[in-house]
């Protein structure tokens, strides 16, 4: 999915928002803190003010103005925005991502995670299959000196 990098009306911004915001809950420093019950509500409300204020500027809206359409302080939009909260920081690095895609939304993490699994499998399997090997080869050789 292609999101706008600098959106230019509602749509737009709300695209951006929605990026901003999914791609962030699937960073693994974030997934460490939502698992917290008493964390998971404040970390999800400064996620999500972080990223609809970054989407905000990105489409030249003024803090004033963000912060009146957030219905937060305008001090608390610009701590976000100047990555001075830890839901800014993250959303920043989220953003600067999304510029290397080029804009390409792609979230793999529970495809990465799955694949990771099962290639610790595959390798554990290979391993046990190489010391049987060894062993039926142990075998063979002295199968092999006996008949001679």
């Amino acid at each position: 999915m292609k999101v706008p990098l600098q959106p230019l009306g509602k749509q737009d911004i709300h695209l951006l928002e929605t990026a901003l915001l999914v791609m962030a809950l699937f960073d693994p420093e974030v997934m460490k803190e939502i698992k917290d019950p008493e964390k998971r509500v404040t970390w999800l409300d400064s996620l999500a003010v972080a990223a609809a204020a970054f989407a905000r500027r990105k489409a030249g809206m003024s803090i004033p103005e963000i912060a009146e359409e957030l219905g937060r302080t305008e001090s608390t939009i610009r701590n976000h925005l100047e990555g001075k909260t830890k839901a800014g920081q993250i959303i920043q690095k989220v953003y600067e991502r999304l510029v290397k895609s080029g804009g390409e939304v792609e979230i793999t993490i529970g495809e990465e995670a799955v694949a990771s699994k099962k290639l610790e499998e595959i390798k554990k399997k290979l391993e046990e299959m190489e010391e049987h090997l060894k062993k039926v080869v142990e075998i063979f050789d002295e199968v092999k000196k006996a008949l001679e």
